[in-house]
């Protein structure tokens, strides 16, 4: 996986490894050990309730009765400014904005923490394209070629082999497919090891997964999905949040609420007159 500091994340020598290269890259050097200390306090807090949340690509942990060592939460934006500044970095939102367009959205903001013991996930891709596995759902001739995704990872504990650093397969986003058993997804993955404050950005169609946690401390970590600006949402963050938080929305984060773009309307209360077009 190729590596960028804070000074040299380039955006376009990371779009072009996002698109034609590995499919992921890392970045350090984004954000202060007090601030990974002050996102990962919140976490553990929300986290230590062993209540089942809504999570993913976990099939097999619930069949083993292990759904309890994968731990979520959901709306951070609600439980902390520190997550509203992770989502909106400026070197993430000049990326991003040259890679899902200048008013691309945040589909979702969520914890993911794994206790020692956690068996790791189903080799997926992420959404939009996360279903996948259902081609038919989809259009004729989707693919990968223009993205409709980026994934942030702020890591919170180290990321090692040991404690199941995400796993995935370089170059597997070139073609949009849901890996299978015969892809052998295990015997050729690498893994996105890092430093706690280390991102993590790759294109969701990579073939990736979370793997087994073998280590004696928790893997946890910060996961921001982004989406161009017409895709729809998996979080209704809007709708989380109380009113004060979206009346003092700065300007990015409205953009990356969805709150600068109209759609859906009921066009028959929308104001009267032209409202699209070059002129």
């Amino acid at each position: 996986m190729k590596r960028f500091t804070a000074e040299t994340a380039n955006p376009k020598d990371i779009i072009d490894e996002l698109l034609h290269g590995g499919g992921a890259v890392a970045i350090s050097g984004l954000f202060s050990p007090e601030e990974i200390a002050e996102a990962r306090a919140i976490v553990m807090e929300h986290s230590e309730e062993t209540a089942e949340k809504v999570t993913h690509f976990q099939g097999a942990a619930a069949e083993e009765g292990k759904l309890n060592l994968q731990r979520r939460v959901w709306n951070l934006l609600g439980k902390g400014e520190i997550f509203s500044r992770m989502a909106a970095h400026p070197k993430l939102m000049e990326i991003l904005r040259a890679f899902l367009g200048t008013e691309f959205i945040m589909g979702s903001i969520a914890a993911n923490r794994i206790l020692p013991g956690g068996p790791g996930q189903e080799p997926h891709v992420d959404y939009p394209y996360w279903d996948f596995h259902k081609p038919e759902t989809h259009p004729i001739g989707f693919n990968g070629s223009f993205p409709m995704n980026a994934q942030v990872s702020v890591l919170l504990d180290p990321f090692t082999k040991e404690s199941g650093a995400t796993g995935y397969v370089p170059g597997s986003q070139k073609e949009l497919r849901y890996p299978g058993p015969e892809d052998k997804f295990f015997d050729r993955c690498e893994q996105m090891t890092g430093e706690p404050g280390d991102v993590a950005l790759f294109y969701g169609v990579t073939w990736h997964c979370a793997m087994p946690n073998n280590a004696d401390h928790d893997r946890s970590a910060i996961l921001i999905q982004y989406l161009p600006k017409w895709v729809k949402p998996m979080e209704d963050m809007p709708a989380a949040l109380p009113k004060e938080f979206l009346d003092h929305a700065s300007p990015d984060m409205r953009q990356l609420l969805g709150l600068n773009y109209p759609y859906p309307e009921v066009l028959d209360a929308a104001r009267a007159g032209n409202t699209e077009g070059r002129t």
